[in-house]
């Protein structure tokens, strides 16, 4: 649980330090305070809010989806394995993988990292086969246990069928209130499972899986890339709004590859082919490739602004859009909407690298490794013990005295979600020596919560909803802060065709009658009046 400072938010004085906090800072109550030590900053001498913190602060996105098709049997659960390694940014909560032996699934999923849930011993145990569906996940409908770890693997009347999921319906309380009443009963908290539970019921009367699926299409609303196999039949499912990214290659050998993103096509020596279209679905099997464009065109295109600022790797092309170019150029806009005088420009690893970098370029100040990360820390990572006179973040960065001791800084990071780790890292660089810091931001300000598949279901956890950026750059303690203008977003992916909701609140579709992420697993002292049990 985050704990901040009462001095900060409880009273307008702080017992140690009085008169340091501006009235209007004392304003916001937070759940669970606890009172802890202040710190103050170096230079200015102003006070700092001390906060413990969860060691990652950024928005979290819910995850990454492999799939294999093969015309042999091979060992395609390896495949599947280094896939998911390449897409582990993308989720770090649990993984799975499922491979079709001729019409038989077999499967493992745990909760952790890939490498710590697929050991070798596991891997071994892998039959060979011609498909695989593979899934690396953070959670944002549903709680962190291993029931809601994907694929979901479903046995009906027809047949087989495993799914991977990447988004969030924006309608799923509204279909499993329906399925429920109708008898379904459900085994997991996530909204994958009504996924499963649509296509599974359309395909008792369709007269093919690829027909199921369409018809389901129909139903579904909100961020849904979908990764999925019958037993025959591997099947790649975008959304009309093309709100995540997905893409197919194909081997040297024939052997297609279905991803999240064209890293992962390359980390399994695959040939980028294309990006799926908003609303198609396409279809491998034993005949080819087989595209349903039926539903491309009924919604416009609105791809996660968020996916070019920091979801995706560097590496990785989206739409034909370098995730690498965007964010150097949000770097240059940057600079030229907001100059400062300084000595260096830093970026936070990793997602502010590349933003620095167009910093630098385009102010002329020399681009430096102010900040290095341990590269050997997931965001996992959970401190063994309750003393918190260890900071976590310095067991995740570190400063380079020699790049920012004397100098004044620019740091440029992707985002400011709650505050709490941009404060902690402005303090490290403090401690180093750093003489001003100057706080560059790759987005614009986060002021509405996302529907479409990250963790923030709330305007209660985003600071820039309850202070100014005056007051923001006070609270983590830099010299001056300045945002990316979001008139400037267009120009990060040469398009208007993005969502940008979390920004401006402009959502393209409704928005769920429920949004919080434990919807489906509330106490029963938690519920809203009328809810039943």
């Amino acid at each position: 649980m985050r704990q901040i400072c009462s001095c900060a938010f409880g009273r307008k004085e702080c017992k140690k330090r009085k008169g340091t906090m501006k009235p209007r800072l004392a304003k916001q109550m937070v759940k669970g305070l606890r009172l802890c030590e202040n710190v103050t900053t170096t230079g200015r001498k102003r006070q700092m809010i001390h906060q413990q913190y969860e060691v990652d602060d950024h928005l979290h996105e819910e995850c990454g989806v492999f799939g294999v098709y093969s015309q042999r049997q091979e060992d395609v659960a390896s495949l599947a394995y280094y896939g998911l390694y390449s897409l582990q940014h993308r989720g770090q909560e649990g993984c799975g993988i499922v491979v079709n032996d001729d019409g038989v699934f077999d499967g493992h999923k745990g909760l952790g990292l890939v490498s710590e849930v697929f050991t070798g011993s596991v891997m071994k145990q892998f039959p060979t086969g011609k498909m695989a569906v593979a899934h690396a996940r953070y959670g944002t409908t549903g709680g962190s246990n291993l029931a809601n770890c994907q694929p979901i693997q479903v046995n009906h009347l027809k047949g087989k069928l495993a799914l991977a999921h990447n988004g969030n319906l924006s309608n799923a309380l509204q279909l499993r209130r329906e399925l429920e009443l109708s008898g379904a009963i459900f085994h997991t908290t996530s909204d994958t499972e009504t996924i499963a539970y649509v296509i599974t019921r359309e395909r008792i009367t369709a007269p093919s899986i690829q027909a199921a699926v369409s018809r389901a299409v129909d139903r579904l609303e909100g961020a849904f890339s979908l990764v999925m196999m019958s037993s025959t039949k591997l099947i790649a499912v975008r959304d009309p709004h093309g709100f995540r990214p997905l893409c197919y290659g194909k081997m040297k050998d024939g052997t297609y590859i279905v991803a999240s993103e064209s890293c992962a096509l390359h980390a399994v020596g695959a040939e980028f082919q294309r990006d799926i279209l908003p609303g198609e679905i396409l279809t491998f099997d034993c005949d080819g490739i087989h595209s349903d464009t039926s539903h491309c065109g009924t919604a416009p295109k609105k791809m996660c602004i968020f996916e070019y600022i920091y979801f995706a790797r560097p590496d990785s092309v989206i739409d034909g859009v370098s995730v690498h170019d965007a964010r150097v150029r949000a770097g240059e806009i940057l600079a030229k909407t907001h100059p400062v005088d300084a000595d260096i420009v830093i970026g936070v690893p990793d997602s502010g690298l590349d933003a620095a970098m167009g910093y630098a370029r385009e102010s002329g100040i020399p681009y430096g490794i102010g900040l290095i990360k341990n590269k050997y820390i997931g965001r996992t990572f959970i401190a063994p013990g309750q003393d918190h006179r260890v900071d976590q973040v310095k067991i995740k960065l570190s400063p380079v005295e020699s790049e920012v001791r004397g100098k004044r800084v620019v740091m440029v990071d992707d985002s400011i979600v709650r505050g709490t780790t941009s404060g902690r890292i402005v303090q490290l660089l403090r401690d180093a020596g750093a003489k001003e810091i100057h706080m560059r931001i790759s987005a614009p300000p986060f002021l509405h919560p996302c529907y479409y598949g990250t963790d923030i279901d709330s305007r209660e956890h985003l600071i820039a909803c309850h202070h100014t950026v005056e007051e923001i750059a006070e609270i983590i303690g830099v010299d001056s802060l300045g945002y990316l203008p979001l008139g400037n977003l267009r120009d990060l992916c040469g398009s208007e065709e993005y969502c940008s909701a979390c920004f401006n609140g402009d959502y393209p579709t409704v928005i769920p009658e429920d949004t919080r992420k434990d919807q489906f697993e509330q106490k029963l002292s938690q519920r809203k009046a009328g809810e039943k049990p």
